[in-house]
């Protein structure tokens, strides 16, 4: 005996052995690689081995649980795995085990009626297998793992416990190279963005180049949403010209070659505009190197080129100007007693002859003192004659000019003559003036707008703030000057602001952000900055301009939103909830879809006049009395006179209304087909308090009587779904105190419920 015993020991403990070993050499060998498919179909492989079968494969949870994809395998063709999905059917033995959360064994398919076998399993000529879930981290479920054997086999307790081990040694595994590479991903992507994202557009492509990531900028300047484009080839923004000449299959296999390719072209906008982009297209790759698809960056450069093209046609037509026309050029005597010669380009009468009465027939009066002045001064000096003056046009207007001119010196150094140039600078100095109405005018909008207005040197330094700036931060002129604006800062807000501030100014970049600024009666509000530099000829920044706007209104509106939506989502998940158990409780205790239809319309009716109570609750608190009402009068009011309502006004809270509507919908429809409002001398009387027990807080006492009722000659629906609620639910969600008790002639029904919120007893 002890021989045979023996004799069967040791194939039990090399093949735990074994097992063990395939354990540790799959953690081992999970420790040393990133990939996920690649450590997957180790463990197929392992598991094949560890079991004699050769054969295994991982079907990974897909579609929102509509499908499960073979992701890795051995002993399969490439066809199968990472190609093939199997639907989530109720037939199917992988989805049983995944919704069981146990392992389902087939040990001959030929016997097998549970279940559907897939079709490519018994053309593979599999005949036996084994199906464990496989559960990440929270208990989520990824998949399964399948041992497929070619013949019948017995899948013992120790196969299943052994392939339970391995499944929960893999599930940590998946989780772990899962968020490994959607972290990795996930990096380069946010790189890239941030480094390359300067009101660009920036969208991203799998390696057939159909869009994946669609940014902002990309549909700024190209027009399409999102939502439209995820999915379609790039080449959608492509003209259909470069799409028939296959300019978009070119760009990304030369990326793919090279790393990256220029893409500098006119592309398409939604609307059928053209845009013309420049910017390159960048291969992405995966960490083993294969192609993962392509960062594609543009710059919409329509504009500046538009404007380049009219600053170029601008500056041919200023040289064909300069070269074809030549300001009044005239030749003055020594003295500048007379106009010896005239040349006139259109603003002055040309009078070829000399004219000793020049002065008066072209210099307003006004101006020939200042005229003769300056003329006196360069005489003496022998300088150059230079002054602004009005003159009398050939038209007969008045109008402006920049005269100068310089003397002609003998070798003893006296004047012999002068020769001069006048520009009809009249429309300069209308600018000019309109230029002065326009600041005035600016400062005075400046001073009304609600924003706060500000120019600085490019350090921060500011210069000037328009009125509302004082008037909102209490700060003096002097007080703002250079730096001293930023005492007004939150101290918190003033490092960043600063940072961020010269960062942007240095890259000659616009300049945003929020900050608290604090009022003259010392609160903070939140603050929109925005500056815009001024550039000199050379692209230094020499100037800068920027706005404050309050949006502290608007933070707090977009808080309440969020809280807003949060509650809204958060109520939907309960009542979706609710209509889910109600359908199940009502389904359960159906005889028919007759049944069930009207019994299941009825509730909903039920919690949809709860939700009318709830949506008012904000205006309206929601009162016992109103509940209880709300359900009787639901019923008809030919019932009225048997019916007696006594309590005082209490308030319930929001989060008992619902279950307790549905309490109160139970007993009052129950009432009215069996109970005591289904008979004549029927009789139905409620009664509520509040009391206060000791060491608790305040409850509601509530009493449903009904007498004159009627038992139905079957088990009566009133031990059915109502009274489930009423003596399970009620306690368990609301933490009730629940009677009920059903006599020949009436019911009784007690409801005790806290009217107060529960809260958590603090930790010893």
């Amino acid at each position: 005996m002890i021989a045979h015993c023996r004799g069967i020991a040791m194939p039990d403990r090399e093949q735990m052995m074994k097992r063990q070993q395939v354990l540790a050499d799959f953690g081992e060998f999970s420790l040393c690689s990133e990939d996920l498919d690649e450590v997957l179909t180790e463990a197929c492989r392992l598991v094949g081995e560890a079991l004699g079968t050769r054969r295994a494969k991982i079907l990974e949870i897909q579609q929102d649980g509509q499908c499960l994809l073979v992701r890795a395998g051995v002993g399969w063709d490439p066809d199968i795995v990472g190609q093939l999905r199997l639907p989530m059917s109720e037939r199917s033995s992988e989805t049983f085990a995944i919704k069981e959360g146990k392992p389902v064994i087939t040990q001959d398919i030929r016997q097998e009626e549970r279940f559907e076998v897939p079709k490519f399993m018994k053309k593979a000529g599999v005949m036996a297998l084994a199906n464990v879930p496989i559960f990440v981290p929270g208990r989520k479920a990824y998949g399964l793992l399948q041992v497929d054997a070619t013949e019948p086999r017995e899948f013992g307790n120790e196969d299943v416990e052994f392939l339970r081990t391995y499944t929960t040694i893999l599930g940590p595994v998946i989780d772990r190279l899962r968020k490994v590479g959607t972290l990795r991903s996930s990096e380069e992507r946010f790189r890239l963005v941030v480094e390359n994202a300067r009101d660009y557009a920036i969208f991203t492509t799998d390696p057939e180049d159909r869009i994946t990531d669609w940014y902002p900028g990309a549909e700024f300047v190209f027009g399409w949403k999102a939502r439209e484009v995820i999915g379609q080839p790039a080449a959608i923004t492509f003209t259909p010209e470069d799409r028939e000449a296959g300019e978009d299959s070119e760009e990304t296999a030369n990326a793919a070659r090279e790393g990256s390719a220029p893409n500098v072209r006119w592309h398409l906008r939604k609307d059928g505009t053209r845009v013309f982009i420049e910017g390159m297209t960048t291969a992405l790759h995966h960490p083993d190197g294969s192609l993962r698809g392509f960062l594609k960056i543009g710059q919409d450069v329509t504009k500046r080129r538009a404007a380049d093209r009219a600053l170029r046609e601008s500056e041919e037509r200023f040289r064909a100007f300069v070269t074809a026309s030549s300001d009044v050029v005239y030749r003055m005597s020594s003295d500048w007693s007379e106009m010896q010669e005239l040349e006139g380009r259109g603003f002055l009468y040309n009078t070829p002859e000399p004219n000793r009465a020049w002065m008066d027939h072209y210099i307003h009066p006004d101006d020939q003192p200042v005229v003769q002045a300056a003329i006196n001064q360069a005489i003496r000096t022998k300088t150059m004659f230079e002054l602004e003056h009005r003159v009398r046009r050939a038209d007969g207007s008045l109008g402006w000019t920049d005269s100068r001119a310089v003397p002609l010196l003998d070798e003893q150094g006296e004047i012999t003559a002068w020769f001069g140039a006048a520009s009809d600078v009249t429309d300069r100095k209308l600018v000019e003036e309109a230029l002065r109405e326009s600041e005035a005018r600016f400062r005075a909008i400046a001073d009304v707008v609600p924003e706060c207005l500000w120019r600085s040197d490019p350090e921060g330094r500011v210069t000037w703030f328009n009125e509302r700036w004082f008037a909102y931060t209490g700060q003096s002129p002097e007080e703002a000057q250079e730096h001293g604006w930023l005492d007004t800062l939150h101290p918190d807000d003033r490092e960043r602001c600063m940072t961020r501030f010269r960062a942007a100014m240095s890259e000659g970049k616009t300049y945003s952000g929020e900050y608290r600024i604090r009022a003259a009666d010392g609160q903070y509000r939140w603050f929109l900055a925005r500056a815009e530099p001024l550039r000199d000829g050379a692209g230094r920044t020499i100037q800068i301009f920027g706005a404050a706007t309050d949006i502290h209104d608007l933070r707090e509106l977009q808080e309440q939103q969020s809280v807003i939506v949060a509650e809204l989502q958060h109520r939907t998940r309960n009542l979706i909830t609710v209509v889910r158990a109600i359908a199940q409780q009502t389904l359960a205790a159906s005889s028919s879809l007759q049944v069930f239809r009207s019994q299941f319309n009825d509730r909903l009716s039920a919690l949809s006049r709860v939700q009318g109570l709830l949506s008012r609750a904000d205006q309206e608190p929601i009162t016992i009395r109103a509940l209880i009402q709300t359900e009787l009068d639901a019923l008809g009011a030919d019932h009225r006179e048997r019916i007696v309502l006594e309590g005082p006004a209490v308030t319930l809270r929001k989060g008992s209304v619902q279950t307790l509507a549905l309490a109160v919908h139970e007993l009052a429809t129950n009432a009215q087909k069996y109970g005591a409002l289904s008979t004549e001398p029927g009789q139905l009387t409620v009664r509520w308090r509040v009391h206060v027990p000791e060491g608790e807080g305040r409850r509601l006492a509530l009493d449903w009587y009904e007498q004159g009722i009627r038992l139905p000659e079957e088990e009566p629906a009133r031990r059915g779904y109502g009274r489930e609620l009423i003596e399970r639910a009620l306690p368990y969600v609301l933490q009730a105190r629940t009677r009920y008790e059903l006599g020949e002639t009436e019911l009784r029904c007690s409801i005790d419920l806290p009217l107060t919120a529960r809260t958590k007893k603090a930790s010893p």
